[in-house]
């Protein structure tokens, strides 16, 4: 679930203090209820908070933490997620959106994620750390937000297959190599 935000806002809707126990406003953004209920739950101090909630507001990918479908988006957008969902952020990120959609990605990697229950993957940090990737310009990750930006847009397998090759270029593949790991659709 997404929730569309604006720059260093969660939310510029007011809520009525009413709706929300003793917090003593008369009204609230949601950014103020969120720290609120962090500060409470985590004891964690508001500048912590702030610091956290602007890893939401650059772009980064968004992945639930467990899927059957290895499915990562770009998210350029502010979007915040719920608990269901994990956020990376950092430099490259474009780059990685595609590559963790890539079908070299899910031939290589799918089975260092747990499997559950009905087929689905655990999604957890600890394996992505486990993962070797390779480092990336800007330019290149340019390059892979165009094309990132435009399946978003408009899904087709064709241009998953284009993202593969460009991956796959990037990783100096063999023809052989391109051909054992084909076009990777979990279904």
């Amino acid at each position: 679930m997404f929730f569309p935000v604006k720059k260093h806002k969660l939310s510029t809707t007011k809520y009525p203090a009413s709706a929300f126990e003793n917090l003593g406003k008369e009204s609230i953004s949601l950014l103020e209820i969120l720290i609120s209920r962090a500060q409470t739950i985590f004891g964690l101090k508001k500048s912590s908070i702030i610091i956290l909630v602007d890893d939401f507001l650059q772009p980064k990918i968004v992945y639930p933490n467990m899927t059957k479908y290895l499915p990562f988006v770009y998210d350029d957008k502010q979007h915040l997620t719920n608990q269901k969902c994990f956020i990376i952020t950092g430099k490259n990120v474009a780059f990685l959106t595609a590559f963790f959609n890539s079908s070299l990605f899910k031939f290589c990697f799918r089975d260092s994620f747990p499997e559950l229950q009905g087929g689905t993957r655990e999604l957890s940090k600890i394996f992505f750390d486990k993962i070797p990737v390779i480092q990336v310009n800007p330019y290149t990750n340019a390059l892979f937000l165009d094309q990132l930006l435009d399946i978003q847009n408009e899904y087709t397998k064709s241009k998953a297959i284009a993202i593969d090759t460009m991956i796959f270029d990037l990783y100096d593949l063999s023809n052989e190599e391109r051909e054992l790991v084909g076009f990777v659709e979990i279904k």
